[in-house]
C-alpha cells in the first residue's frame, strides 16, 4: 500500500507555530515514528504552502496511490481548487486537522474541501495522521 501525506500552508513551522494550538513537535520529528509503526505501507510526504503545486502533487499521486492524507492548512476554508482536484482523483482522500476547527474561530468551522473527501479527521494533535492511516487501511484503500 501506497499513502501520500500532504501538509499545506504554514504546517512547515510545526513545533515553532503556535505550540499552544499544534502542540511542540515538528511533522519531520513525527514521521520517522508513523512510518516505523506500518512498515508494510509506503508513507511518502509532501508540504507545500502554494495551492497549485499541492494541486499538482495530488494528481500525481492521485492515479497510482492508494489514498492520501490531506492537511490543507488554510485552503482548506477556501480552497474550491483543492475540493476539484479530490473529486478527480482515484485514490480516496481523508481530510485531517491537528487541531479541533470546531473549537476555534467560526472562519474554520466550514471546509471547503470535506464534501469531496472520504472522511474527516480532527483534534487529536498529529495522532489525526496515524487516524487517517488506520482508516485508509481499514477501507482497503
Amino acid at each position: 500500500m501506497k499513502i501520500l501525506i500532504v501538509n499545506g500552508p504554514n504546517l512547515n513551522l510545526l513545533g515553532v507555530r503556535e505550540p499552544g494550538i499544534y502542540g511542540s513537535g515538528s511533522f519531520d520529528d513525527y514521521l520517522p515514528a508513523l512510518r516505523q509503526r506500518y512498515p508494510d505501507v509506503v508513507i511518502d510526504y509532501f508540504q507545500s504552502n502554494v495551492e497549485g503545486l499541492m494541486i499538482d502533487k495530488m494528481q500525481e499521486a492521485g492515479f497510482t496511490y492508494d489514498g492520501i492524507v490531506l492537511n490543507a492548512g488554510a485552503y482548506t476554508h477556501t480552497s474550491i481548487a483543492l475540493q476539484d482536484c479530490i473529486r478527480a482523483l482515484k485514490c480516496p482522500v481523508i481530510e485531517v486537522h491537528i487541531s479541533n476547527v470546531h473549537k476555534r474561530e467560526e472562519f474554520r468551522h466550514r471546509s471547503m474541501i470535506s464534501c469531496a473527501c472520504l472522511g474527516v479527521i480532527c483534534g487529536f494533535g498529529l495522532d489525526s495522521y496515524r487516524l487517517a492511516i488506520e482508516a485508509l487501511l481499514a477501507q482497503g484503500a
